[in-house]
């Protein structure tokens, strides 16, 4: 009994074979196996694994630019969690296709332009997958992952809230927001006697509330949306490209999860506040308001048309609408402040930083809101207004070329993906389009690393870099809120224009790129404001 406690033999130790004409050397190889310990069995799994993980690497890998060989199981991982954007540049110029494997994942990196389009015009091959525990971060019924014509079907529900019409309304709500937060800036820079404090982080709490006031207007109390604002970076973490694929107590996904879930419960309570307060007649102040008065007004038209009824004095939704229930309403919305938080932030703060380097163009910028505005700076901006200040929304085209806030866009493979004549990405892999190098492709846009807002304000980069402008996609997929988030950014620096003067005090790391979901500047922006006198 004691013997049996302290040592291990094989099963297969007193088994004997039964006397035949074997050649010697299986009789030894029979007599080995026979005989071997437990930490002998455990090797050798571990080497046939080992094994399988690389041949299955290599035959994924095929002719492409990749690793020669992966670490054992967990590839780059732990590299990965420090992205450095160096890094990304080296993979992105390595090749058109490279790929590397990190655990069970196998990934593909399509670095031109034309193999970029490819991936996005190709429904039939891929779907969006963002990362693999993304559907456990915003939802496994989440709109974002819809394929095929359910995903058609429902973006056609969303189109109404992007009309022209619907962004008028969301103006009033921003300017507000803006206005609160500039004088916060303000109140930073005198707090801290006048010394230079990195803004990057107040840049994200500044997007992170007027998305949530775009959005859900002022039925989410302050209170909520400063939580939020603190919280939001918890979800930005959980969703990095590279990070454990199961939900483990106490990790990054794990307070991901849980962030999430807080954000989409207080988009629920706002979604029933708006239904109680639209069905009474309100006017439309948010996002989440001309969502669900496009529902009342589809369900009284079902109504009177089902009963014969005139429809004379009803508007028609199109497409009509279903009945959305709270949490559908918040998940959806929870999946606009996904798309647009950390893009925004990263926006913002670049803004902030080349405008105080080029005060040629800060001056100009500044020049055309006020004349736009009358002489009045605290004057409100209409739709009108806002779309005719070209230079500044030349700016803000160039900004997102010059420091594009989306990098790259994770895609899935439903089948081999042929993505060329002589690569084929297996079932089930990721294949990931970068926007970067299209956006820095010397052939369309001249001195490409340089910020110049005049190749978009007098020169030819809209009609030249027509295919190569990525930054809100392409395809089905393409970002449905373009068009309100180039105006967003073009208000919010026009009016921080002509109400505040700001300095960038810079650093070694002023120029570095950080990357934390998109790219910021590694110095987190250090500025100081003042008010800017007329």
């Amino acid at each position: 009994m004691a013997a049996n406690a302290t040592s291990f033999s094989s099963p297969l130790a007193d088994f004997k074979f039964p006397a035949a004409n074997l050649p010697p050397q299986a009789d030894y190889l029979l007599d080995t196996i026979a005989n071997a310990t437990a930490m002998q069995w455990l090797f050798t799994l571990l080497a046939i694994a080992v094994a399988y993980d690389q041949i299955s690497y290599f035959m994924q890998k095929g002719s492409i630019v990749g690793p020669a060989f992966k670490l054992p199981f967990m590839g780059p991982f732990l590299e990965s969690l420090n992205p450095k954007f160096e890094e990304y540049m080296q993979k992105w110029q390595s090749g058109p296709l490279s790929c590397v494997s990190i655990f069970h994942k196998f990934v593909v990196i399509a670095s031109t332009r034309d193999l970029a389009r490819k991936v996005f015009n190709s429904p039939t091959y891929v779907k969006p997958c963002v990362v693999d525990i993304a559907t456990k971060i915003l939802g496994e019924d989440s709109w974002v992952f819809l394929d095929g014509k359910a995903h058609v079907d429902y973006r056609k529900g969303l189109n109404g809230l992007f009309t022209r019409r619907a962004l008028e309304c969301y103006l009033p709500g921003q300017e507000a927001v803006y206005k609160e937060y500039f004088a916060r800036f303000l109140k930073i820079t005198k707090d801290a006697g006048g010394k230079p404090v990195p803004f990057m982080h107040e840049f994200r709490e500044l997007m992170c509330t007027v998305s949530l006031r775009t959005f859900a207007g002022y039925y989410m109390p302050d209170s909520a949306c400063k939580k939020i604002s603190d919280d939001y970076y918890l979800v930005t973490a959980a969703l990095d490209l590279v990070n454990f694929p199961i939900i483990i107590p106490y990790t990054r996904t794990w307070y991901g999860q849980r962030a999430a879930r807080m954000v989409m419960d207080e988009l629920a309570k706002c979604a029933a506040k708006s239904k109680v307060r639209m069905a009474a007649g309100g006017d439309i102040t948010c996002i989440m308001d001309a969502w669900i008065k496009d529902m009342i007004d589809s369900k009284k038209w079902i109504e009177a048309t089902e009963k014969g009824l005139s429809t004379e004095g009803l508007v028609k939704p199109s497409p009509l609408l279903r009945d959305f229930s709270d949490m559908e309403i918040s998940r959806t919305l929870f999946s606009f402040l996904f798309a647009s938080q950390d893009a925004t932030s990263s926006a913002v703060t670049n803004l902030f930083q080349v405008m105080a380097n080029r005060p040629d163009v800060l001056d100009r910028v500044r020049e055309e809101n006020y004349r736009v505005r009358n002489g009045d700076v605290h004057a409100p901006l209409n739709l009108d207004q806002l779309e005719s200040m070209t230079y500044t929304r030349a700016v803000v085209r160039e900004l997102l070329r010059w420091r594009p806030p989306v990098l790259m866009v994770p895609y899935k493979t439903k089948k081999s993906f042929p993505v060329t004549d002589t690569y084929t990405v297996p079932k089930g892999a990721m294949i990931i389009p970068t926007t970067y190098m299209a956006l820095r492709d010397p052939e369309v846009y001249e001195n490409p690393d340089e910020f110049d807002p005049e190749r978009y304000y007098t020169g030819d980069a809209e009609e030249k870099g027509a295919k190569n402008y990525l930054v809100f996609g392409t395809g089905p997929h393409y970002c449905l809120g373009q068009h309100y988030a180039q105006l967003n950014l073009a208000l919010m620096i026009g009016k921080a224009s002509i109400l505040l003067d700001w300095k960038h005090h810079k650093t070694p790391d002023s120029d570095v790129i950080k990357v934390f979901a998109t790219i910021f500047p590694k110095d987190d922006c250090p500025l100081t404001f003042e008010e800017r006198k007329w």
